[in-house]
């Protein structure tokens, strides 16, 4: 019995010891990772930075009223196309009452005054008629008279303007809110029913309509303090909309702002460009947008896939590795150029007939070891 169990405890030894080894065969019988090499080719490099903002109008018109008052009327709605001296909205006037009674005092001061004249004007006209007074006499107090009937609608007028926002004969009132210019309703911040104040030398007044041409639209963003130098007034810009897909508009850049602004520890400077917006097509104000710059550019030049550049960790220096024979490869510095962050400029090192291997390589999991490492990893 005990020579039995003797057996049986080297069998399951020897077995162990087999599969083992087994083990160690397979999992060391990887074949060795074999290094695709590519060779230089000619291109063109550009270099390019992206500025972030977004597009408005070039103009924007706010409509302010001449009086205050409460808005009786709108009569359009945002987004209407509008010619000038369209009608917008009207004002209900809601006058002082102490102008208002100042203004009614004058009016029958005024009255008085003329009735006053009048009578002294029909008297002397009597005696002129007979010769009794002098031709210069009479034309004085014809002069007053006018004056007194002058003064007496110049007041009246006046009190209906602060009675009612408007004289009676006035050809436009000013409680009649008109666009001033040609283009688009963007806004009416204010609703029937609303308070507004008269824009004056103290105080702006309120905005009542905001109105822009939509198709003269200009792109507003920023640039790094880093890139900002290589912008010239002129250059093309190249403008993508997040809210239009598959499509991009022309600009120029016309404006880079002399001072900058820090943002998050970096130092951003305002950019616009004049987009050029085709008939038909509609940017809405405010769209968010992107401005692809050419920085540098060089044609037909020896470039390689940035994706090949190693870098020394001393010196930080780039450099390749080129094939010297079968799988045998020699370190080469070289000197780049450009990056369009795909493909970097080889200004010196290496020559267009050189190998350069794709160090990065990573051999591929097969199928099999694929499954049973699921398996080890499950159990």
């Amino acid at each position: 019995m005990n020579k039995i169990l003797k057996y049986v405890l080297i069998g399951i030894v020897v077995l162990g010891a087999l599969w083992a080894a087994a083990f160690f065969i397979k999992s060391n019988s990887k074949s060795a990772i074999t290094y695709e090499t590519k060779k230089p080719f000619t291109a063109s490099i550009e270099k390019k930075t992206v500025a972030t903002g977004k597009v408005i109008p070039e103009d924007e018109i706010e409509i302010k009223p001449q009086i205050s008052g409460i808005i009786d009327r709108i009569f359009l709605e945002e987004g209407a196309k509008v010619k000038a001296g369209d009608l917008i909205a009207t004002i209900k006037v809601v006058p002082n009452e102490q102008a208002l009674n100042q203004s009614r005092g004058r009016v029958r001061n005024a009255e008085i005054a003329l009735n006053n004249t009048t009578i002294e004007y029909n008297r002397n006209k009597t005696l002129f008629d007979k010769g009794v007074i002098s031709n210069q006499d009479f034309n004085n107090l014809q002069l007053q008279y006018d004056q007194a009937q002058q003064e007496l609608a110049n007041a009246k007028a006046d009190y209906q303007i602060i009675r009612l926002g408007s004289a009676g004969g006035s050809s436009s009132a000013n409680t009649n809110i008109r666009a001033t210019v040609t283009g688009t309703l963007l806004e009416i911040p204010v609703r029937e029913g609303d308070q507004v104040i008269q824009s004056n030398n103290f105080n702006d007044g309120t905005t009542i309509a905001t109105i822009a041409d939509l198709g003269k639209m200009i792109f507003e963003g920023k640039v790094d303090e880093g890139e900002v130098a290589k912008l010239e007034i002129g250059m093309p810009l190249e403008i993508s909309l997040g809210a239009i897909e598959d499509e991009t508009f022309e600009a120029k850049l016309k404006f880079i702002a002399p001072k900058g602004i820090e943002e998050s520890g970096a130092v951003q400077f305002k950019i616009e460009g004049d987009v050029v917006v085709e008939q038909g097509v509609l940017i809405r104000a405010g769209y968010s947008a992107n401005a692809s710059l050419v920085l540098e550019k060089k044609e037909d030049v020896m470039v390689i896939p940035e994706a090949l550049l190693q870098f020394d960790k001393e010196t930080d220096k780039p450099y390749v590795e080129i094939s010297v024979g079968d799988q045998k490869f020699e370190r080469k510095d070289i000197e780049i150029g450009i990056s369009d962050g795909v493909n970097v400029e080889i200004i010196s090192g290496i020559s267009e007939d050189d190998e350069v291997k794709v160090w990065n390589k990573t051999e591929p999991i097969k199928k099999g070891e694929d499954e049973e490492t699921e398996e080890e990893e499950t159990t």
